[in-house]
């Protein structure tokens, strides 16, 4: 059973981060979506609150942090193409792709939406 439900995210500006998560969402699955005055909600196959996930929101007071989103990539050459998404998309990558030495096969990228909130897209074996 997958405990996944949703993220909720705060992003600064709508205006400035909706294009980037406009094509990195679809990407990772979440391919439907479900708008309101107050949320984006980028979902997985079904009708939420029944499937993942991720909605954002503004917040102009929003600060980034150091939390990390981590994403699950099939194999190296998804986060090779997520990692030149991100690139394509206004976002930008911090580190990677490449091998870390988390474990022999751990194979990611570290990487920021235009609000400076941060993701991993990560393949590994082990």
């Amino acid at each position: 059973m997958n405990k996944f439900s949703h993220i909720d995210l705060r992003i600064r500006s709508l205006e400035s981060a909706l294009p980037f998560y406009e094509n990195l969402l679809p990407a990772l699955g979440f391919t439907r979506t479900f708008n309101s005055a107050q949320w984006r909600v980028f979902a997985g196959d079904g009708e939420p609150p029944d499937v993942p996930y991720f909605a954002i929101t503004e917040d102009p007071a929003h600060t980034p942090n150091d939390n990390l989103v981590g994403f699950w990539a099939e194999d190296r050459e998804e986060v090779d193409r997520i990692a030149k998404l991100v690139a394509e998309s206004g976002g930008r990558v911090n580190e990677g792709p490449q091998l870390f030495p988390i474990s022999p096969t751990y194979y990611a990228v570290y990487f920021e939406d235009p609000c400076g909130n941060k993701y991993e897209m990560v393949h590994r074996l082990n």
